[in-house]
């Protein structure tokens, strides 16, 4: 049976792997910001990893309680599953954030590079 002890571990591990996950994702909207496309595709693989680790906590701590070994209610374990949802949404928009941003850089450079085409006389 899950007790209170290792529900909140589990919760911890949750919001701590979940933060990581956070961390990189906010170092590839930096590199965004910078038009570091490559290196915000770097953090977003290392936020992957640590959000995986988090909902793999997450879905063992679930199915113990399937398996009917649940423990009490816990506010913490809550907290953990949103932040957890939170962090991936988060990631969900950077991702889509870099492709558009390189989509946009690499219209602006087309453009940029055909502007000096129609000034030759």
């Amino acid at each position: 049976m899950l007790n209170d002890k290792s529900t909140a571990e589990n919760a911890m591990q949750i919001i701590l792997y979940s933060g990581n996950a956070r961390v990189h994702c906010m170092d590839a909207l930096k590199a965004i910001e910078n038009g570091h496309f490559e290196k915000a595709n770097e953090e977003m693989k290392l936020a992957n990893e640590e959000i995986v680790k988090a909902h793999k906590v997450q879905t063992d701590t679930i199915s113990e309680e399937a398996q009917g070994k649940a423990g009490e209610y816990s506010v913490l374990f809550a907290h953990a599953q949103d932040t957890l949802m939170t962090v991936y949404s988060e990631m969900n928009i950077t991702k889509r954030m870099i492709k558009i941003f390189e989509v946009y850089e690499k219209r602006l450079s087309n453009l940029e590079s055909h502007k000096g085409e129609g000034k030759r006389s």
